[in-house]
């Protein structure tokens, strides 16, 4: 059986015929060709297939394609625009933010998330925020201060 999805991905509308059973990241991953979320526990609890829909940081992971129809997605690829990397994956790279980067699109994707909800985030409230990914690799450290940077810059939170 397949069921009809119609949603807008990074801009672009996209219609598809899809299995009621699969998930938003494999739909995002394997219909789409967008790797950069990522496929990490399955139970989202990584934060790794973290994706925007509707504006609001989401685990794809954990819902249906089909619970996304009529939605808008942004992907970690949406974020840059006209070739320019969105604020935060700056403050990433100029920070060292990443390590093996299997990681980086959700935290990037929940950061950005954090500063439209909270601009003036201290500290605590980031670690706080960022609860839902894992990194195995960083420490967080470099993830703190990518936020902090980008919050600092004044830069726009939302893409």
């Amino acid at each position: 059986m397949t069921a009809m999805l119609s949603l807008t991905v990074n801009g672009k509308a996209v219609q598809a015929g899809v299995d009621p059973r699969t998930l938003l990241v494999d739909f995002i991953r394997e219909h789409l060709r967008l790797t950069g979320t990522h496929v990490g526990c399955d139970t989202a609890q990584c934060g790794a297939c973290t994706v925007h829909m509707n504006g609001r940081a989401v685990k794809s992971c954990s819902m249906l394609a089909l619970q996304a129809d009529g939605a808008q997605i942004t992907t970690i690829e949406g974020l840059a625009k006209e070739g320019e990397m969105h604020p935060m994956q700056t403050a990433f790279r100029e920070c060292h933010g990443l390590q093996c980067g299997f990681c980086t699109p959700g935290m990037v994707m929940s950061s950005v998330q954090l500063l439209a909800d909270n601009p003036k985030a201290s500290e605590q409230e980031i670690r706080e925020a960022l609860e839902g990914n894992i990194c195995r690799c960083t420490g967080y450290h470099n993830i703190v201060k990518a936020v902090q940077q980008c919050q600092a810059g004044g830069v726009p939170a939302s893409a």
